[in-house]
């Protein structure tokens, strides 16, 4: 019984040390994995580009709400060093749903049984968008914030990156 006791305890800590794992400003974890079109993927390998991590199901309306919007924003600034990784958190039995979803996007695209993520700890919600740098560095964390991203946190958060050396 006196275990018991202990379980919310650790269990709170245990949710602290994750939360805070990854925070805006600090260096980045590495994301690397293999995409669904065959590609390795190494974030380490992206220093030098913007990239815009983005966690989501294809059961996830507010996820689906965005996506036209990032896909818009990286059209327009692809050329410039920008760059989207979406990874899915679907179970096996929404990946189809999920391929088809995609298949209207140019991003990048991981499944997370594919990809390595767990330096940014636990992924709790969908939508989470993480925001990476120039020298890898976080400028937005997924795990805090505005769950959902549209054109104005796009540009407000991004295009400053895009123009700093």
């Amino acid at each position: 019984m006196k275990n018991t006791k202990l379980l919310p305890l650790i269990l709170v800590a245990f949710h602290l040390s994750v939360m805070a794992e990854v925070q805006v400003g600090q260096p980045s974890p590495n994301i690397e994995g293999r995409l669904i079109n065959g590609e390795s993927y190494s974030l380490q390998a992206r220093k030098g580009k913007v990239v815009l991590i983005n966690f989501w199901a294809s059961w996830c309306e507010p996820c689906k709400e965005e996506m036209p919007h990032i896909e818009k924003y990286l059209q327009k600034n692809k050329s410039q060093g920008f760059e989207v990784l979406a990874i899915n958190l679907d179970k096996p039995s929404g990946l189809e749903a999920a391929k088809k979803i995609i298949a209207n996007y140019s991003f990048n695209f991981g499944l997370k049984s594919d990809m390595n993520y767990s330096g940014l700890g636990y992924i709790w919600r969908v939508p989470s968008t993480f925001i990476v740098d120039k020298k890898g560095v976080i400028r937005k964390n997924g795990l805090t914030g505005d769950a959902k991203v549209d054109t104005r946190i796009l540009e407000d958060t991004i295009n400053p990156l895009l123009s700093a050396e």
